[in-house]
C-alpha cells in the first residue's frame, strides 16, 4: 500500500494544480513530470502527503499509545531526519520552527478543515474494527484538522481503506457504504471537474475515481485528469486500491523502479508495509 500510494503522490505531484491542457498533453504514465513551477520537487520525488503517512506509519506499528503527543513528535521527526518541500507554505515554515511534539502541541493552531489529515490517513485503515478505524482517524486528524470537515474526511479517506483490505463490498459502492458511518454523508456523490485544497473536495474525487476504475493505471490517470490538487487524490485512491482484490495490480514497473529509493524511499516504504501488514 505505501510504495502504491507513494507513486500516486509522486506522479500526481507534477500535475498538483496545472493548467488543464498541461496534464491533458502529459498524463500518460510514461513517466513522471517534472511541474512547471514546483522545481524543488523533482521527478519521481514523493510529497508531504507520502511523508505523513509514513509518520502515522511509524506511530501504529511501534504500539505506542495514540495520543496527540506521540503523533505530533512522529511529525516533527518525520520532518526534520529528511526535510522536504511540498507542505502548504505557512506549514513548511512552522515545521521548521518546532523543535518536538510538545512544542508542536504548544503552537499548532488546528482549525483546517483542508486535505493534511485525510492524505496521511490510509495506515489506519488496516484496523480491524471500524470503531477504531473512526477512533484513530480521528485522533490523528485533530492535531492539525480539528474541525468536522477535516475530521471526517480522514475518516473517509480510512475507511476506504478498510472497505477495500477487508472485501466488504463491490468497490463500486464504497461512498455508499462510508456514507453510513461518517456524520453528513455525501461521499457517494461523483465528483466532476478542478479538486480545490478542501479534505472534502479531494476525498469525494478519490472515491469517485476508485468506485468507477478496476485497475491501477487508469486509477492514477483519473485522479489526475480531475486537475487540481490531483497528488493528494492519487495519494488516497492508491492506497484503497492497493488493498482491492479487485483492481488490476498494474502500474508501469517505471513509475515503480523511478520511484525515489534513499533512506525513506521506495524500500524503506516497503519494509515498514510489511510490518504495517503484519
Amino acid at each position: 500500500m505505501l510504495v502504491e500510494l507513494a507513486v500516486g503522490d509522486a506522479y500526481g505531484a507534477g500535475f498538483e494544480y496545472a493548467p488543464r491542457a498541461f496534464v491533458e498533453a502529459r498524463n500518460t504514465l510514461d513517466g513522471y513530470v517534472q511541474h512547471e513551477t514546483h522545481h524543488g520537487i523533482g521527478p519521481g520525488r514523493y510529497t508531504d502527503d507520502t511523508q505523513m503517512t509514513i509518520a502515522v506509519a511509524e506511530a501504529l506499528v511501534s504500539g505506542e499509545e495514540w495520543t496527540p503527543l506521540n503523533l505530533a513528535s512522529r511529525f516533527t521527526q518525520a520532518f526534520h531526519r529528511d526535510q522536504r518541500v511540498g507542505y502548504a507554505t505557512r506549514f513548511h515554515s512552522f515545521l521548521l520552527d518546532v523543535r518536538d511534539g510538545a512544542d508542536f502541541l504548544a503552537r499548532i493552531m488546528p482549525e483546517s478543515d483542508k486535505s493534511g489529515a485525510a492524505m496521511r490517513v490510509s495506515p489506519v485503515g488496516l484496523l480491524p474494527g471500524v470503531a477504531d478505524v473512526l477512533h484513530y482517524a480521528a485522533v490523528q486528524a485533530r492535531v492539525t484538522h480539528d474541525t468536522p470537515e477535516g475530521v471526517e474526511a480522514a475518516q473517509a479517506a480510512a475507511l476506504a481503506v478498510h472497505y477495500c483490505h477487508y472485501d466488504l463490498g463491490p468497490v463500486r459502492q464504497v461512498g455508499e457504504w462510508i456514507d453510513a458511518r461518517v456524520p453528513r454523508g455525501g461521499w457517494a456523490k461523483t465528483w466532476h471537474g478542478k479538486v480545490g485544497p478542501k479534505g472534502r473536495m479531494s476525498v469525494t474525487a478519490a472515491l469517485t475515481a476508485l468506485a468507477a476504475n478496476t485497475s491501477m493505471s487508469e486509477l492514477l490517470k483519473a485522479c489526475v485528469a480531475f486537475t487540481g490538487d490531483v497528488d493528494t487524490v492519487a495519494t488516497v485512491a492508491l492506497a484503497a486500491a492497493s488493498r482491492s482484490a479487485e483492481y488490476t495490480r498494474d502500474l508501469p514497473e517505471h513509475l515503480v523502479s523511478g520511484l525515489e529509493n534513499g533512506p525513506f524511499g521506495r524500500d524503506y516504504l516497503a519494509a515498514l508495509d510489511a510490518r504495517l501488514q503484519a
